[in-house]
């Protein structure tokens, strides 16, 4: 039988040589067909250390390591999120960008006046 891989995000690292991995799936409920997440929490091996708080990682099945650890990181963990997550952002962005769907804010000049009025009426 293959090993799984699940994706995850690094909730705790305050053990040594183990992280916490939050992952999180959707499911359709069935007597109402609304699609709700569902998440759990695997604790995983980390031989060297290398994983931060909030980092994407994937971990993989494994003989038991311990009591609770079952599952070890087979990448991520560098301290950043994974690269194709940021790629994937960047890209959103961009596109919303393009289409015109964000438009950047400006500030007027006499927005600012009209607070500063307001302001000193109050003193």
């Amino acid at each position: 039988m293959p090993k799984r891989i699940m994706e995850g995000k690094v909730v705790s690292n305050a053990c040594d040589k183990t992280v916490t991995v939050l992952v999180e799936r959707r499911v359709t409920d069935p007597l109402y067909k609304k699609v709700v997440r569902r998440s759990a929490k695997y604790a995983a091996h980390d031989p060297q250390n290398i994983c931060q708080l909030g980092d994407q990682v994937e971990i993989q099945e494994c003989p038991r390591v311990s009591k609770r650890k079952s599952w070890v990181v087979i990448s991520g963990g560098t301290g950043k999120p994974s690269e194709k997550r940021i790629r994937a952002g960047q890209d959103a962005a961009v596109e919303a960008v393009d289409t015109g769907k964000i438009q950047p804010k400006k500030a007027k000049k006499a927005d600012e006046e009209t607070v500063a009025e307001k302001t000193d009426d109050k003193k």
